[in-house]
């Protein structure tokens, strides 16, 4: 009993102790705020890279692929059994995205990606990004009526900000460009008969034949192919070509207040150009209507990929065999069910093709690099900041020297009064697992509530500092992602518990081998 009541008097006055407190509650407070944002960030990450690439990725080594996807599947079905839920065939083509903004050219560099609209949601989260309610359902590439979201549907709508230039996307912002594009071709028309009759004719001049003939425009030609200027005129506000879902990053950036704005709508007309499945290479271009954006907050996807119908991609890139008519793949997505053991799968299938032409990998796999430097940092963060709490069991151990030296005379009393050496060691014992419990507890309990409203915090100190604290515009996110992970928060609060009455022991040692004479005449 004695040992508590001195332990509970030390608590009270020894007020340096309070320093030991401090130290420990700081460095579990972070250690869990920490830990918390960064299993936040990793399963978001992984939530998104996983659903916008398949469990399994078939590949083919070469960038023109290869013909009969039906064949392929089906063999990758004999090999892996009946452990996978879908398949889809997908083309992936390096190419260059021409926006026209204000009657300027914007470029853009972009992945174009032919899917097949029935199944690549099947396999994949892409649906699920779309920002029409319908194409979640079902992607369609035909433009919508309207209906686009105003709010982004996988954000809270208490905390989403309004994109209101969307209310008008589809075929009523088609049509209203169309209108204007009319009205400002009739003006120029009139402005250069007015000028025409104003300057004075000039004398026809011939040709020059030496002239070198000028290059031919893969947009005019892929137009003329395709009749839109030959026989009858395209009309934009009835009409639209091969549709097109764009990245929400392609054409749109946010800003560091979290505003959205975009450089074009679902309904705009934008030109793609890329290589021809041919030897030597030869560049064709297309034009496309963009029928919906998607958002899957992964800036490196919402920047890079362009989506269209895989045929369409498949005929304009001469890959479809005129004779059997099937066409050519670069990657089959694979969907598992769940439980089964990707890396498994993996291996299976990929034994039963050839290395050399083909490469299996799993979605870990494919974005491994990243990853292992998540888990890396998460790792080292950890070391650094329980570096914190060791400190503080340094503290600890000093103070408890000290407190071991000033008290001698009174351990010696102890000591003659019959306290045993177990006894005047639990003393210092149980005052360091005290310091180590409530300096835990207290903050295990500020972690808690710093994670619990690290947003609110955020922008109390973005607005402090007049510099954004997580901006938006860089990690596409409207909140910081925060997990709290019970098992994570236990050992945390052990740990520091435990390197405070690890750093008692020396000092508690000391005291309970103290000889009572000899501390009776210390001075």
């Amino acid at each position: 009993m004695y040992k508590l009541l001195l332990c509970w008097r030390y608590l009270r006055t020894r007020y340096i102790a309070l320093l030991c407190i401090v130290s420990v509650t700081l460095g579990v407070a972070t250690m869990i705020v920490v830990n918390s944002v960064m299993a936040g960030f990793t399963h978001e990450m992984q939530g998104r890279l996983n659903g916008m690439l398949g469990d399994l990725i078939f590949r083919t080594r070469s960038l023109d692929g290869v013909f009969d996807a039906d064949s392929h599947m089906a063999q990758i079905r004999t090999a892996a059994g009946d452990t996978i839920a879908g398949m889809s065939p997908t083309v992936h083509v390096p190419s260059l995205l021409y926006l026209t903004v204000g009657g300027e050219t914007l470029p853009r560099q972009v992945t174009l990606i032919g899917i097949d609209e029935t199944s690549y949601a099947s396999v994949s989260q892409f649906g699920d990004f779309l920002q029409h309610p319908e194409n979640r359902k079902q992607l369609s590439f035909d433009l919508r009526d309207g209906g686009y979201d105003v709010l982004d549907h996988q954000v809270d709508p208490a905390d989403a900000k309004p994109r209101e230039v969307m209310r008008d996307a589809g075929w009523q912002y088609r049509s209203y460009k169309s209108m204007l594009a009319k009205q400002r071709a009739a003006d120029q028309k009139r402005l250069d008969e007015i000028k025409a009759k104003s300057e004075p004719t000039a004398a026809p001049t011939a040709p020059d034949k030496a002239a070198e003939p000028a290059m031919a425009d893969p947009f005019a030609m892929a137009a003329a192919e395709a009749g839109e200027t030959e026989g009858r005129d395209f009309d934009p506000a009835t009409e639209q070509h091969t549709g097109i879902v764009l990245g929400i990053g392609i054409c749109g950036f946010r800003t560091p207040d979290g505003v959205d704005h975009y450089l074009g709508l679902p309904g705009d007309d934008v030109k793609v150009a890329f290589p021809l499945a041919v030897m030597p290479p030869e560049i064709v271009g297309q034009e496309y209507t963009v029928v919906d954006f998607y958002e899957s907050k992964m800036s490196e996807y919402d920047a890079n990929f362009a989506f269209v119908p895989l045929k369409a991609l498949q005929k304009d890139r001469g890959m479809i065999d005129p004779k059997t008519g099937a066409g050519k793949f670069t990657t089959i997505q694979i969907k598992l069910k769940p439980g089964v053991n990707a890396e498994e799968i993996r291996d299976k299938i990929q034994a039963a093709f050839p290395m050399q032409f083909y490469q299996v990998s799993t979605w870990r796999d494919e974005q491994g690099a990243l990853l292992a430097a998540v888990q890396m940092e998460t790792a080292v963060l950890n070391v650094l900041l329980f570096m914190i709490i060791a400190v503080a069991g340094f503290g600890i151990l000093a103070i408890f020297f000290m407190i071991v030296v000033e008290k001698t005379r009174d351990i010696g009393i102890l000591k003659s009064l019959g306290a045993s050496g177990w006894g005047v060691m639990g003393i210092f014992l149980s005052y360091g697992l005290s310091l180590g419990i409530v300096g835990a507890g207290v903050g295990t309990v500020m972690g808690l509530l710093f994670v619990a409203n690290i947003n609110e915090i955020a922008d109390l100190l973005g607005k402090i500092t007049g510099q954004p604290v997580f901006d938006p515009s860089v990690y596409y996110f409207y909140k910081i992602p925060t997990i709290v992970e019970p098992f994570t928060v236990a050992w945390i609060a052990c740990g520091a518990v435990g390197i405070a009455v690890l750093a008692s022991v020396l000092p508690a040692r000391r005291a309970a081998t103290l000889h009572p004479v000899r501390a009776l005449r210390y001075e």
